[in-house]
């Protein structure tokens, strides 16, 4: 058994709630991780009550996941975990993750930044505290989908070449409506579909709706 860790690196209002479409991401992260435990590291005390609600109201298992506030480098120093057990996946890492890795490695980190278009290196905050990386190939994916891809490897034992892919779908809502998504995301084997977190194609929609409306 492994664990995923997100380390939680977009702004966090302490008096706020969780934002939802960051937890519909995050609710599809416990989908793909499953059986193994996803820990979201680096949350407000506030949107560790928050997180955690939206993840049950969900269907989530309350052992399926861990809200903590400690950073992923207080939580692997509470549980004696050495760095080099654990690996970042990194855009810039040298090699490939493949399926061998499922076995060298404790944790896989993620930096929690949900897809900033155009990336902004902010892995690069994890990459300086010389955790070992791997990449997960050339094009940008969104957290939830990085997650999914390394636990299809690293847990499934798939290669990345064997993982159906498409990149920068259009999501369409209507024969004149859809949004086109800038990230990879791994192809359902039976709808053909992009697979995307419960509940985002209607979050999409409504975000589309609403800047329609300010026309």
């Amino acid at each position: 058994m492994v664990a995923y860790v997100i380390e939680h690196m977009e702004d966090d209002e302490a008096d706020t709630s969780f934002p939802h479409w960051i937890a519909l991401e995050y609710a599809q992260m416990l989908k793909w991780a499953a059986p193994n435990t996803v820990i979201f590291s680096s949350l407000s005390p506030t949107s560790v009550k928050s997180l955690s609600e939206q993840l049950i109201a969900r269907g989530a298992h309350p052992d399926s996941f861990r809200a903590e506030t400690k950073s992923v480098l207080q939580l692997l120093k509470d549980e004696g975990i050495p760095l080099e057990k654990v690996c970042l996946l990194d855009p810039r890492a040298p090699a490939e993750i493949a399926p061998q890795d499922g076995n060298d490695y404790t944790w896989f980190l993620f930096g929690g930044i949900l897809g900033d278009d155009p990336p902004r290196d902010r892995t690069g905050q994890l990459r300086a505290h010389g955790f070992p990386g791997r990449h997960l190939g050339p094009v940008q994916m969104t957290t939830d989908t990085a997650l999914g891809v390394t636990s299809l490897v690293a847990s499934g034992g798939k290669t990345l070449s064997t993982i159906p892919f498409v990149d920068h779908p259009t999501i369409s809502f209507g024969p004149h409506e859809g949004v086109e998504m800038p990230f990879r995301y791994v192809v359902d084997d039976q709808s053909g579909e992009p697979i995307l977190p419960q509940g985002m194609r209607e979050h999409l929609k409504a975000d589309m709706d609403r800047s329609m409306d300010d026309f």
